[in-house]
């Protein structure tokens, strides 16, 4: 093992040492699914799918009857009469046939719902990439602050090589100069690295929850897929934005039928009991009304052209969705094969700079080189290790966001083993618009089955 190696080792070990002492280092599964569990950005997207479902559960509630009660009171006088009277009625009312606008509302909405679900599904990927990101990105600021230090550590001993030289006459004072201005440089790094791990660690909160507790190296990275056709077949089938947006085609189409609907009859059905204080006046009524918009202006038809209309904008925004998914996709693929290019580069930049430092650094013992030739071949050698940190998290990073511009950055494709959002329980729980308290407790038990 070379010198700087150890140099660099010790470097590794004290940051490592220097975060906080716990058990167990924390894994990226586990940032993970700390993400899942703490993202505020996703209790806001259930809530919002929550609110879509109740649209639906109201929908199912207009063709059900509409019962009213009503009590009144008055002060009579005239000729015959004179007192107070006083009544009490119960009025229901309900659509009989509505000729397809109820079905096309509920249709419609459920298509909505469809489409928020796949909006949550999007979030979902959105939280995990942002941490898989910031767990890369702290790893990668954590190991480059130990690679200044190592740097710092390794010019202070060439200065203080470089002043022993000095004093018995070996080199000049300008050697020494530039010992010193490389180890002023080399400390303004350090400094910078720090700031930059700090600046990490903040990230590293926001996304995850609660700053890091030491972390674990990178585990196997998730396979994605065989070629980037194989990955953008799969992005067609799968990517939540591409779905969302088929199912508002679907609701679109549903808001056509709604229109043609909205032209026709409605036929309607009311009973009146009234329950007043002189028994000739009570009242028992029943019947049916058909009513129908003869001319309204135009205003119809125009609904009915705006619903095409709005057909249209749905399919051409599924269309352009389709594009810019695997333009994305593509792109996303290309950053991890010149990420993977990268590595191997820096690899082999890597072992010849080193190679270089080590022969250098012989030949500087000799007088065969200069402390600057030392400076400078230790300064590449750190640059490449920098560059392979680089290049191996933009590799990390590249892989899950290939998975995520696939449609797979999800809890369950990746495996974390914890329960996930049920978007389908409270949907089957409110679906039939339920009224009564003891279905309300159901409601309230499905809410903290699935967390909320």
């Amino acid at each position: 093992m070379t010198k700087f190696s150890k140099v660099l080792r010790a470097g590794v070990l004290g940051i490592v040492l220097a975060l906080p002492q716990v058990a167990v280092a924390e894994s990226l599964a586990d940032a993970l699914i700390s993400a899942y569990r703490n993202s505020n950005i996703l209790d806001q997207n259930r809530a919002v799918l929550r609110a879509a479902d109740e649209d639906v559960a109201q929908a199912v509630a207009t063709l059900r009857p509409v019962l009213t009660f009503q009590a009144s009171s008055s002060y009579v006088h005239n000729p015959a009469f004179e007192g107070l009277t006083g009544s009490v009625s119960l009025v229901a009312q309900m659509t009989l046939l509505d000729f397809g606008r109820n079905a096309a509302t509920v249709a419609a909405l459920k298509e909505t719902v469809f489409a928020t679900r796949q909006s949550l599904i999007g979030y979902e990927q959105e939280v995990l990439l942002d941490a898989v990101t910031a767990y890369v990105t702290l790893q990668q600021r954590q190991d480059t602050v130990a690679l200044r230090e190592a740097n710092l550590r390794l010019i202070t001993q060439e200065l203080r090589a470089s002043r022993d030289r000095f004093e018995v006459g070996e080199i000049t004072r300008t050697d020494v100069a530039i010992a010193e201005s490389r180890l002023a440089a080399s400390q303004a790094e350090l400094a910078t690295a720090q700031g930059d791990y700090a600046i990490a660690r903040e990230t590293y909160k926001l996304k995850i929850g609660h700053y890091p507790k030491g972390l674990k190296r990178l585990p196997n990275m998730p396979r994605t897929a065989k070629s980037l056709g194989d990955a953008q077949a799969v992005a067609q089938r799968t990517h939540p934005s591409i779905r969302q947006l088929q199912h508002q085609v679907a609701a679109a189409e549903a808001g056509i039928a709604l229109a043609k609907a909205n032209m026709g009859p409605t036929l309607t059905g009311n009973i009146n009991v009234t329950d007043a204080r002189k028994k000739a006046s009570d009242s028992f009524t029943a019947g049916v009304t058909l009513s129908q918009t003869i001319y309204a202006g135009g205003r119809p038809s125009s609904l009915y052209r705006q619903s095409l209309a709005a057909r249209d904008q749905a399919r051409a925004g599924l269309n352009q969705s389709v594009a810019v998914v695997l333009q994305f996709l593509g792109a996303s693929w290309s950053s991890v094969e010149v990420a993977q290019a990268s590595i191997q580069a820096s690899d082999r930049q890597i072992r010849s700079a080193q190679t270089a430092y080590d022969g250098v650094r012989e030949e500087a013992k000799l007088g065969a080189r200069t402390t600057l030739d030392v400076l400078n071949a230790e300064q590449e050698l750190l640059a490449a290790r920098t560059a392979r940190l680089s290049a191996q998290a933009s590799y990390s990073i590249g892989v899950y966001t290939v998975l995520a511009r696939m449609g797979l950055l999800t809890v369950d494709h990746l495996n974390l083993g914890i329960p996930t959002y049920d978007p389908e329980a409270y949907y089957n729980a409110v679906k039939n618009a339920p009224a009564t308290s003891s279905q309300g407790k159901r409601l309230d038990r499905v809410l903290k089955a699935i967390g909320n």
